[in-house]
């Protein structure tokens, strides 16, 4: 069995691989754009631009461009106008799916991905309808060299996380999401170098899907996150070991 997690990190390293490091880039300054719009450029006075900073470094942004999209949010740079709405759905299988988006085009988007979810036999929601199946966290994702889980437990105890789990190839440090500020300033001060840290919707409970109704399941994923528009997408599915086998997990 295999859980939310994993499958994220197995489309992380793929990505990697099919050189997506630019659409991460994009999605990384419409994040500070957004989060310098809603609470201004102060990252000591905006806990989600503080959030989007430290992402935004951990996969190595530039700095002049963290600097130009804040200022494209705080409107000192001129930029086109995003908005940011989260969808809800269906999946097959039964696996509910929120789909964030940011957008300089409303009618334009929701259209589409009506249209992604009808083609990949799932189905658009009401607000509402699954987003409470999920739960903000901050995530700090460490990889297997140079680090023991007995390490990070430890690390994690003392800067204030959840808990530490094993995803394969990486481990995986939560927190809450109030507070991912105070442990990425801990896990700085204390030396430990994670690959990538973020927050994200993690589904408080997983629904099994058979290996058909995953096929399914993740080509509608991966036609979600291909497009333009979608910042994230987040599925509460538990796929079975020989679909994450085929899929390099």
């Amino acid at each position: 069995m295999a859980g939310h997690s994993k499958w994220a990190n197995i489309r992380i390293r793929k990505g990697a691989q099919d050189a997506k490091r630019g659409k991460l880039f994009t999605k990384a300054a419409k994040e500070l754009m957004l989060a310098a719009k809603m609470g201004g450029g102060d990252p000591a006075a905006n806990n989600r631009l503080r959030q989007a900073i430290t992402y935004a470094k951990s996969i190595n942004l530039p700095k002049d461009k963290i600097e130009t999209a804040i200022k494209k949010g705080t409107g000192e740079l001129q930029a086109e106008a995003l908005d940011e709405i989260l969808y809800e759905g269906y999946a097959p299988g039964g696996v509910a799916v929120l789909v964030e988006v940011a957008t300089d085009n409303k009618n334009r988007t929701v259209a589409d991905i009506r249209h992604i979810f009808s083609k990949r036999g799932g189905n658009l929601g009401e607000s509402g309808s699954v987003a409470w199946m999920f739960e903000r966290k901050g995530i700090f994702t460490f990889p297997k060299e140079g680090f023991t889980e007995e390490q990070l437990m430890e690390a994690a105890l003392e800067a204030g996380a959840d808990d530490v789990k094993d995803e394969g190839e990486v481990f995986e440090m939560h927190c809450a999401f109030e507070d991912f500020g105070a442990v990425s300033q801990a896990l700085d001060a204390a030396g430990l170098a994670y690959a990538e840290a973020k927050t994200a919707m993690l589904p408080k409970n997983l629904v099994p899907v058979d290996v058909e109704a995953g096929r399914k399941l993740m080509a509608l994923l991966d036609m979600l996150e291909d497009y333009d528009d979608v910042q994230n997408v987040y599925a509460n599915c538990d796929l079975p070991d020989e679909l994450m086998a085929e899929m390099g997990g």
